[in-house]
């Protein structure tokens, strides 16, 4: 628990981020945070405005088992399959979190307050079952502070533009290419005109689109080692951020524009841009460091609980950190470009890794409650 003094001495970066237009959302969740009273503590002193989920943290709470006994117990007596147990117990923990978060989404209009859930990451490559699924989460957990996560694949993006189109607010994830994320916004907008030509009112339809942040350094620095010149090392730790800025970029051109005129004047919202995948992997940097270098209003920082954690304790706010350097962003990027170093191909490859890596995480976690209801004398199929 959060002691009084740890509170107070966090909310000064933590709020000074808020204060500067970053929302900030906890990237985890567990039937535990939810019943001690951690995740309302958080909203209460930590200017935690969110949560988002994914197969990884997922697989990590149900596979420990704590918290969720009895639901387990209930569902073996039921002889539900596995794939409907894990749908109930992750549907379950996302409307208490929407429950406790409803009164920043009613504060804030909406904008903010919201909890997300991603669709079964084995069905990234298929559009029809991803829309499907997306549906069927968002009348499972039904809470207006819902988002459905949707991978921004190929596939995933006829499926963004459907889901929004159906008036289903959207977090979209594994964005890691600009390419990749302009194709995102044009799907968000595709989306709401849809929504529009159903007469959906547009001012309730949200959307978020989370740019993956740590991973893309981690790619990178790694091929940068093994080069070793000194020009090479010297590019460590900044591609990462170059991303990041140039993906804020687009978000400045594309809802400056024409297109977003006309939405906007039906009270579209913008579709924000959110850092994912912001604690660091290399312990060399600083653990604050995607949050201190990417501040910028209207955008999304989630963090996992080491980040969070770290951010009260020593964050270091400064004001906006993103729009003043887009033209350094491009020379770093470019350099990595000219020492050999294909942007085209590391984020094509972090891209597959990313669905390959929950793919794993959900089938883990299907193992594991598979092995929970089978204890139970229950068969799970």
């Amino acid at each position: 628990m959060i002691t009084v003094t740890e509170a107070t001495a966090g909310a000064g970066a933590l709020k000074h981020l808020s204060d500067e237009g970053v929302s900030i959302w906890l990237d985890d969740l567990s039937r535990r945070r939810i019943t001690s009273g951690n995740l309302a503590e958080l909203v209460a002193t930590r200017h935690v405005v969110g949560v988002t989920t994914n197969p990884s943290i997922f697989q990590a709470a149900i596979g420990s088992g704590e918290g969720y006994e009895e639901q387990l117990a209930d569902l073996a007596v039921r002889g539900v399959t596995v794939d409907e147990a894990v749908r109930m117990m992750t549907t379950a923990d996302v409307r208490a979190a929407a429950d406790i978060l409803h009164p920043v989404y009613t504060a804030t209009g909406g904008r903010d307050g919201r909890v997300s859930i991603e669709v079964d990451p084995r069905l990234a490559h298929h559009t029809e079952a991803t829309i499907a699924e997306a549906k069927q989460l968002a009348w499972l957990v039904d809470r207006p502070n819902v988002m459905i996560k949707i991978p921004a694949t190929k596939a995933g993006l006829p499926a963004i533009t459907e889901v929004i189109g159906l008036g289903i607010s959207v977090n979209v994830t594994l964005i890691f290419s600009l390419e990749r994320y302009r194709e995102v916004m044009d799907a968000y907008l595709a989306g709401l005109e849809k929504a529009a030509a159903k007469g959906l009112d547009l001012s309730a339809i949200h959307s978020v689109a989370s740019f993956f942040v740590s991973r893309v350094d981690s790619e990178i620095d790694k091929r940068l080692t093994v080069l070793g010149t000194d020009a090479a090392l010297a590019l460590k730790g900044r591609a990462a951020l170059a991303n990041a800025r140039l993906a804020y970029e687009a978000y400045e051109e594309v809802f400056a524009g024409d297109r977003w005129t006309a939405l906007a004047g039906a009270r579209a919202n913008k579709q924000r841009p959110l850092w994912a995948s912001t604690g660091v992997k290399d312990p060399a940097y600083k653990d604050t460091l995607y949050v201190d270098e990417l501040v910028a209003p209207g955008t999304v920082n989630t963090m996992p609980q080491a980040t969070l954690d770290a951010t009260a304790d020593h964050g270091q706010i400064t004001g906006n950190t993103v729009t003043g350097g887009y033209a350094q962003a491009r020379a770093d990027l470019a350099a990595v470009e000219a020492l050999g170093i294909s942007y085209d191909e590391v984020v094509t490859r972090l891209e597959d890794e990313g669905v390959a890596k929950f793919e794993t995480a959900w089938q883990d976690l299907l193992d594991a409650v598979t092995k929970s209801l089978s204890s139970k004398g229950v068969d799970a199929e």
